[in-house]
């Protein structure tokens, strides 16, 4: 994907980390860690002429006002209706084809260790996105365990009905389709159309996409999911890394919040 701000002198902000006076680190390697998966912008020359720009900019905001549409409508549908999955699949090809119609779309990389090692971003998105269900469900925990939250856990039970009424291993796959599709969008083409400030603004078309479905829950969860995807998607400079911290993250909460409300 193209954006005239990723070009390679950025460089790559490498955590050395201070030493002490007897040349000790104090910095923790998960840290470091962190840094290089969320913060440390590797080099990419990913620029695009102007009008390449234009076109994918209109191509994503006419992209964001159907997907946003499609997004309503499939989960104002009641749990175990027939049309639920052909309207999520449907979601999906929405962003998939928005994403590639909008122009190049790369996998990105991370440092691993120096500067000059660079590898395509694996582990450290999978983890990041276990922690981030973590997060979640111990907020999950509160809201069911709280009573003055008890107007949040109708949003959360709204959300996680379809799970429960719906076949798992396809649900499973539909979630997955579905985060993969997403970040292709929102972290591959809408973050390259936008010139300033993507991560911020990335994270709030994703929200005001999600609004369509008339949850609140929902919509706080996107711009948690986004602000941790778009700084995936800085940092390397691709699509890797944003794809499987949402899957992880999605696929553990498709799991895990029904043990907890029903």
């Amino acid at each position: 994907m193209s954006e005239q701000r990723g070009t390679a002198r950025e460089g790559v902000q490498h955590e050395q980390g201070e030493q002490s006076e007897h040349g000790l680190p104090l910095v923790s390697p998960w840290r470091a860690w962190a840094r290089r998966s969320l913060w440390d912008v590797v080099p990419r020359d990913h620029r695009q002429q102007p009008r390449d720009l234009r076109r994918r900019q209109l191509v994503t905001v006419g992209f964001v006002v159907l997907g946003g549409i499609v997004l309503g409508i499939s989960l104002r549908l009641e749990p175990g209706s027939p049309w639920f999955y052909p309207a999520a699949l449907l979601l999906a090809g929405v962003w998939t084809v928005g994403a590639f119609a909008s122009g190049p779309l790369h996998l990105g990389r991370i440092a691993r260790g120096s500067a000059s090692d660079l590898v395509r971003p694996v582990l450290p998105p999978v983890l990041l996105g276990l922690g981030l269900a973590g997060v979640f469900v111990a907020g999950a925990l509160l809201v069911h365990s709280l009573s003055f939250l008890q107007p949040l856990e109708g949003q959360v039970v709204k959300v996680i009905g379809y799970a429960d009424q719906g076949s798992l291993p396809i649900l499973v796959f539909i979630t997955a389709i579905n985060g993969i599709a997403e970040e292709l969008f929102f972290r591959g083409a809408a973050y390259a159309a936008i010139t300033r400030h993507p991560v911020a603004w990335t994270t709030l078309a994703y929200a005001v996409a999600t609004l369509a479905t008339g949850n609140v829950m929902l919509s706080f969860a996107a711009v948690l999911l986004g602000v941790v995807v778009g700084l995936q998607r800085r940092a390397s400079g691709g699509i890797l890394a944003p794809i499987l911290t949402h899957c992880t993250w999605s696929l553990t909460m498709l799991v895990a919040l029904p043990l907890i409300f029903f």
